[in-house]
């Protein structure tokens, strides 16, 4: 009698990591109403207009240019309080996000999620817009991204930011941008970027022609 043959262990579905703020989301202004409401609670002046142009660093760094160093923790943990209330109904879904996400996953892939943001504030937005990613981890900024990234297994991170770029070669991730950000096209490749797209709209038909080219 023959031997029954073992097949090999299943080979994991690979993995894409999406930036959240002005990758997937247009959150400037949910943003824009949460430093308001927190500058109107504190007496604080907030160029909330000019803060919405800064996104992508972590929440302290914002705060750094309006409050004192000893007031940032507290007033952050006051934002990150407000943020659900003011924040989260006005933000929009990026132009080709949903779509993006849903392209990695019918391709038998994991979108997972990579944000600086505060993860149960970042977890708020996708439900709220019906973006359904595998994981969301929050709290990681630039090259940190890559901890998570390794963790998941991510073969590609597509973001809007130069920390987003870092990230993903601190990953050994292909690094895909999207110059829908703070970052102009020419300074994301400068940082690194192997691809930029125009937006996400272009990103299934540059995802199925990148799965194709990597199939032996």
């Amino acid at each position: 009698m023959a031997s029954r043959q073992h097949p090999g262990p299943a080979a994991a579905p690979f993995t894409v990591g999406f930036d959240l703020d002005m990758t997937l989301i247009d959150s400037r202004p949910g943003i824009k109403a949460a430093y308001q409401a927190l500058s109107a609670e504190t007496g604080t002046y907030i160029d909330a207009d000019l803060a919405i142009t800064r996104l992508g660093p972590p929440l302290e760094e914002e705060l750094a240019y309006w409050f004192p160093k000893e007031q940032i923790p507290a007033m952050g943990d006051r934002y990150r309080e407000i943020y659900p209330t003011y924040a989260i109904t006005p933000t929009l879904a990026m132009p080709g996000a949903r779509e993006a996400v849903t392209a990695v996953q019918e391709a038998g892939g994991r979108a997972i999620v990579v944000t600086a943001k505060h993860e149960p504030n970042a977890k708020l937005h996708l439900e709220h817009l019906g973006i359904e990613a595998d994981a969301v981890i929050g709290w990681l900024w630039a090259e940190a991204k890559a901890q998570a990234l390794r963790e998941h297994g991510a073969a590609v991170y597509v973001g809007d930011h130069i920390g987003d770029v870092r990230g993903a070669r601190t990953a050994h991730a292909l690094s895909v941008a999207v110059p829908t950000g703070p970052c102009a096209a020419d300074e994301l490749r400068r940082a690194g970027a192997d691809v930029v797209l125009a937006d996400l709209t272009e990103f299934p038909r540059w995802l199925a022609g990148y799965r194709a080219a990597e199939r032996p």
